[in-house]
Order: C-alpha cells, then structure tokens, then sequence
C-alpha cells in the first residue's frame, strides 16, 4: 500500500543553513513538483513555498533583515503558485502552502498582513522557525497564539515540531497540522531503510496514540511527511 498523501518541502532550512541561499530557483522547483505529480510519484497533498527562516543565526547567514526575508518569502510565493499555473496549463491541481515567517509574534503579525488576501479564509498556511523551539512549548504558543488571534480561521502547519511539544496542549489546541524527519533520522540510525514511508507512518501513528492519551479528542488530520528537494 503507498502513501497517501506526501506534503512536499522545499527544503529550505537546510539550504539556508548550508548555503546561505536557493541553489535551485523556483522554475527548478516547480519542474520537480510537476514532475511528481505528472509521473505518478507521489500524491501531493500541497507543496510547501520556498520560505526563509528568520531565527538570528539564519539572517547572518543571508546577511538579511526579518523584513527582507518575509518579503522574499511571498515573492517566491507568488513566483511559485505562478509558475506551476504555467506548467500545468491554467491551475495548479495541489495547492502552494504559503509559510507565515517572523521572530517574534508581533512579527508573524506583520508577515500575515504582508499577505493580504492571499491568505484566503479557512486556508492551509504553515508557521516557520518554530522548530528550534522545541525545547520551550510556551514560546510556540505564544507564535501560534499571535497569528490565531488576528487569523482564527487558518488552518496552522507546525514544521519540525517534536513529539515533547505536541504533548504541550497549547500547540495541539493552536495547530491543524505538524510534521517531523524526527522518523528519517532514527530509521538511519538504527540502519533501516530512512525514506521508507512505513517508517514515516510507525511515527505518526506513535504521535498519535502519545496525543490520544493527553487529550482523546486531538490528533494530526493526515501522516504527513516530507519529501525534501535539494
């Protein structure tokens, strides 16, 4: 049985992390998706834009303010959603999922205002540079919360939120949606086969019965898992 739907990402901490910076423009990026899609590789429940992170170590890799990398966040937004409207003849058949970017909560604030109306009601939008805050579940409540109070409607994508912090019930409450490599890294370690989606499935459901047993009622909508390109 394959995988049901695969939340495609872009791949973006690592190559800013690394690099500073996209080796691969948005054309690369939405020829691979089409690709995917055209081929039957995978069934793509959305594709994630090519965002940029805004903790303090990611903007001296870019030299950038938070301003600049929200405002290069929607372009490649835009450039994306335009791009594969292109490639697939009129409309794209999965969505692009735009990514709300800041520091502080004030600032995802401002990034959803940047938007505008892109951010159309009930939409799938995920939350960036929460990861590293893993260790501090009140302070990706404190983001969530922020863009809940001016957005009640989006539906909010945690990226790489681990197992400790979705046992926190302020970011189970706030999010829709999260996903994690948490599984890739263990089935490598323990020398199984780390782009099994099996593997990728054992950890949600272990996610699952770990949230069913703080609060019966939560638990992530799909197996989402991320396939990276890069």
């Amino acid at each position: 049985m394959a995988c049901a739907c695969v939340l495609v990402d872009s791949g973006a901490f690592t190559e800013l992390l690394i690099h500073g910076a996209y080796r691969h423009g948005v054309d690369e990026y939405a020829a691979e998706l089409h690709r995917l899609y055209d081929d039957g590789v995978v069934k793509i429940a959305a594709a994630v834009a090519q965002d940029y992170m805004c903790e303090p170590f990611m903007l001296a890799k870019t030299g950038l303010k938070i301003e600049d990398h929200q405002r290069l966040t929607v372009e490649r937004y835009d450039a994306l959603k335009a791009e594969l409207d292109r490639l697939f003849d009129g409309e794209c058949p999965f969505p692009v999922m735009p990514v709300l970017q800041g520091y502080a909560p004030s600032d995802y604030v401002r990034h959803i205002e940047m938007y505008g109306d892109r951010l159309t009601p009930g939409m799938w939008v995920g939350v960036g540079s929460v990861c590293k805050r893993n260790g501090k579940p009140e302070s990706i409540v404190e983001v969530l919360a922020a863009v809940h109070h001016v957005r009640p409607d989006l539906l909010l994508h945690g990226f790489g939120v681990k197992s400790t912090a979705l046992m926190h019930p302020g970011v189970r409450d706030l999010l829709h949606s999260a996903d994690s490599m948490a599984w890739s890294f263990a089935a490598r370690k323990a020398g199984r086969n780390a782009n099994c989606w099996r593997e990728a499935s054992a950890f949600s459901d272990r996610v699952r019965n770990l949230a069913s047993a703080a609060v019966d009622a939560w638990q992530l909508p799909l197996p989402l898992f991320r396939w990276r390109f890069a």
